[in-house]
Parts: structure tokens; sequence; C-alpha cells
């Protein structure tokens, strides 16, 4: 609708008018207050919060006679690109699309290829942009189904409660794996269990991470920690169900298992990691034959237990805390 207002002669009596756009009425506020301002565009810019360039770009375009000139314009370009396929070369990229809905544009173009249509990727592309913008290919409506693994029941192990917390040792023995790859194509599995009150640290590799490993590593614990477990955390690691979670049940010993993805809640395990890669792994000479690493961790073990000062505990090693301990119990 063209939209025209006889030119008046001083000020602009302002008033919103219907057919116009929001940004358009808008627009024609700032001429009315400039009209009422004695032609001050600085004052009006400051007024309205807009800049000396917009502004006088819309007074550039503003005609009082035909408001619509306050309209937004049109970005389309004059000149738009004209489809440069055939549509026999249309016709056989909808056919291949509606047979495979779920492949991309280089996935057709092969198929498209074998049929004997020479078409570039980013063509079959543009081609299926303009038949969805056509309407004429629809996508097909998703299956409301779920091919995600659902998470398996734990017929023992539960959430840490809030009100669970560790006071002395054995209280909570964090438990994690953690990929070693010395050479390429070999992956070792390390262990470690970390008691969180006094920092004792038992460590394994094996070949494989399994729930079978896992109970192994399960009784090796109970020889190396010089105290009772009474709980063990674990992340969701299928290592950490089954066999390994029957063992905890049949022994008595709590198990805890984090929420998904929140490993900072093991992370005194994980910190211990950092360390015996940094530590450890990084400067041995091993060559990481199982047996010889296996043999070389457990004396980095002991040194790790007996030797190795801890920050977190004054600067004992987890040994001498064990015996300070002790010994204030004695007196």
């Amino acid at each position: 609708m063209h939209i025209t207002t006889p030119v008046l002669t001083g000020t602009i009596k302002l008033r919103k008018i219907a057919d116009l756009s929001r940004e358009a009425n808008k627009r024609l506020q700032w001429f009315d207050y400039y009209e009422h301002h004695s032609r001050n565009a600085r004052l009006t810019c400051r007024y309205f919060g807009i800049s000396p360039q917009t502004f006088y770009r819309w007074k550039r375009r503003y005609n009082p006679n035909n408001l619509e000139s306050l309209e937004d314009r049109s970005h389309q370009p004059k000149r738009v690109r004209r489809p440069t396929w055939t549509g026999e070369q249309a016709d056989a990229v909808l056919k291949v699309r509606e047979e495979y809905p779920r492949w991309g544009k280089d996935k057709l173009k092969v198929l498209l290829d074998r049929q004997g249509h020479r078409l570039s990727a980013s063509m079959v592309g543009r081609i299926l942009g303009n038949l969805k913008h056509r309407g004429v290919l629809v996508e097909p409506i998703a299956n409301q189904v779920s091919a995600r693994k659902r998470p398996r029941s734990r017929p023992y192990a539960i959430r840490k409660p809030k009100d669970y917390q560790a006071s002395v040792m054995g209280d909570i023995v964090q438990l994690d794996t953690m990929d070693l790859r010395p050479l390429p194509g070999v992956i070792l599995k390390h262990f470690t269990a970390h008691d969180v009150v006094s920092r004792w640290n038992v460590m394994d590799v094996r070949m494989s991470a399994s729930a079978t490993t896992a109970a192994q590593f399960l009784e090796t614990i109970k020889q190396r920690m010089p105290f009772r477990i009474k709980a063990i955390q674990v992340d969701g690691g299928s290592e950490f169900q089954a066999l390994f979670e029957a063992e905890c049940q049949r022994q008595g010993i709590k198990l805890f298992v984090l929420p998904p993805r929140s490993p900072k809640l093991n992370g005194g395990v994980e910190r211990a990691h950092r360390t015996h890669t940094e530590e450890f792994y990084e400067i041995t000479d091993s060559a990481f034959d199982l047996a010889e690493i296996r043999h070389e961790l457990l004396k980095w073990e002991c040194v790790y237990n007996t030797i190795r000062p801890h920050q977190a505990l004054g600067y004992l090693t987890p040994q001498k805390f064990l015996e300070n301990i002790k010994g204030g119990m004695c007196h």
C-alpha cells in the first residue's frame, strides 16, 4: 500500500501510522523531534541514541510525501543467479535423495557419477537446497526410537550418601584406570587405588580393563594396603560392574559409583594418575614388556608410599603419616 501525506509547513504533526512498520514509525519520530528542535541533528541523535551516520542516511532517503521511504529496503540483489543445472539433473538428485534420505551431497555425488550424471558435490548441494526451498524435497519424519545404550542397573553399587565422609584410612578408596600407549598399536591398562585420607596408592598394569581384571586388582589392593578397606568409589566404567561388583558385595565392601561425567569427584586418583605418568612412566627405562613394567611399577609404588614426600600430608610420606596416626592412637 502506498502511503502519502501532505507536506506540512513548520513541523510534522507526530502520529502513529498504522500501516507503517514499528521501525518506520520509530524513524518518523526522529524527524518530528528534529523539526521541533530547530533541525538540530546532533541533539536528535543524542536523544534517540543513534549515530549521526544513521540519521543522515535516513534523512537523505526520507520523503515526507511518501512515508514508505522510512521502511527498510529489500537486500535482494537485482541480479539473482539462475540455476545452471537441468531438470533432468534435478530429478536425478531428487530420486537418489528420496531413496537415501540421510545421505549428504558427497555420498549422493558418488551415486550420481555411477549413473552418468557428472555433478560436483557443491552442485548437488545447491540442487538439494533448491528442492527443499520449493517444497519438492520433504525430509522424512524421524521415528521416535532411541538407539542409545541404556545404563545397566547396578545390583549393589550406589551413589555416595552426602553424609558419608572419609575420616580414617580405608573409609574411601578411589579406584580408576588409564590407558598406556608405549608403542603404536600397543595399549596397556593401568589400575590405581588411592586412599583419600592417607594418600596410600596401590598400582598394577594389565593387558585389559575388564570386570575380571578389576576383581583381581581388588585382591591386590587388599594385600598391599596396610588397613581395612571399608568403601571403594569408582566411575561408571564396565570394568567396575559384573564380577567386580559381585566381589565387593561378597566381601562386604561398600561400592560407590559416581554420577555420569563427573571425574572431579574422583579427583584424588585422577591427580595420582598425573603423578604416576610424569614421575614414573615418562622417565622409566622399561621396554614396557608386561612382566617388566609390572615389576618396575611395584618399585615405584614403594617409592610413592615410603619415600616421596606428599605436600597434602605436610610433606610426610603415606607410610610416615600412618605411623604417626598409629602412634597417636597408642597414646
